[in-house]
């Protein structure tokens, strides 16, 4: 399963909320510290057109905030297309 993508900041309630979610799911993340990452908030910014955090990329979509059923929804479609590249 590709990674997840978490663009956050380490005082942030929900990002603490998201990474926790994602790691009771087994789904690995890898995470970005915008407040120390000037690169990263720029793309953050033009993947989400927001400078709310958490954005959360996967799976070709982009949560902002901390939305357990889209998240859900995320990692399905993430275990759907780990699945079909298994059966190919």
């Amino acid at each position: 399963m590709h990674k997840v993508k978490i663009y956050g900041l380490p005082t942030c309630h929900h990002c603490r909320q998201a990474k926790e979610f994602l790691s009771r799911k087994g789904v690995e993340y890898v995470e970005f510290d915008i407040s120390k990452d000037g690169d990263a908030l720029d793309e953050m910014t033009r993947i989400s057109g927001a400078r709310s955090v958490p954005v959360i990329v996967g799976c070709e979509d982009v949560v902002v905030g901390f939305d357990e059923h889209r998240l859900e929804a995320m990692i399905n479609c993430m275990k759907n297309r780990t699945d079909l590249r298994a059966a190919a």
